[in-house]
């Protein structure tokens, strides 16, 4: 028999049907089981979680189905307590699956810190922007009997006089001892 008198036989067809007959019920089969495991229309919104601490999003993360993950700290917030949520992905109020990761970004305990740089010896018209580029605050400016006018003699942070490279949190408050012009009586 013939290729060609072949594909005009019964045998043929019957074959051909029953191959596309098998191949809608697997189809079939597939796409109800892929519906009951993936849960096919089934969302859970995501709830807001700014601001609340890990222990409230740990609960509520769970009452809703979702998992949390802990994506990084960011720079310290004073709005927000310590270690709460500052920021989350997906967002408050979007629709996702059971068991769907949640990104959270955390509010670190304090600020972080930075070295004083060195500015003694500096004017104060130099050295006030250098600190304030990095963070800190300029506090009390005081003056002590010394030929460099308006030059920075010391800096302090609570009272304590410091040196170039102290670690100090971002806007922290760094007092100025600058000279007057005058020379010192010795």
């Amino acid at each position: 028999m013939s290729v060609i008198q072949f594909l005009k036989s019964k045998t043929f067809f019957k074959q051909l049907g029953l191959a596309i007959v098998a191949l809608l019920v697997i189809v079939f089969l597939t796409m109800q089981w892929l519906k009951s495991t993936t849960n096919h229309g089934e969302f859970v919104e995501v709830p807001d979680l700014k601001g609340k601490t890990l222990e409230t999003v740990a609960i509520e993360l769970d009452d809703h189905d979702l998992v949390m993950e802990i994506q990084d700290s960011a720079n310290y917030n004073p709005k927000y307590p310590k270690f709460s949520v500052i920021e989350q992905y997906p967002r408050a109020g979007a629709q996702v699956k059971e068991n769907r990761k949640i990104y959270l970004t955390l509010n670190p305990s304090g600020y972080r810190k930075v070295a004083v740089p060195n500015i003694v010896r500096r004017t104060f018209r130099q050295a006030k922007p250098t600190l304030e580029t990095l963070g800190f605050e300029v506090g009390k400016v005081t003056y002590v009997d010394d030929i460099g006018k308006d030059e920075v003699i010391a800096i302090k942070f609570k009272g304590e006089t410091i040196s170039a490279g102290r670690m100090l949190p971002l806007t922290s408050k760094i007092d100025v001892v600058l000279g007057n012009g005058k020379r010192g009586s010795n």
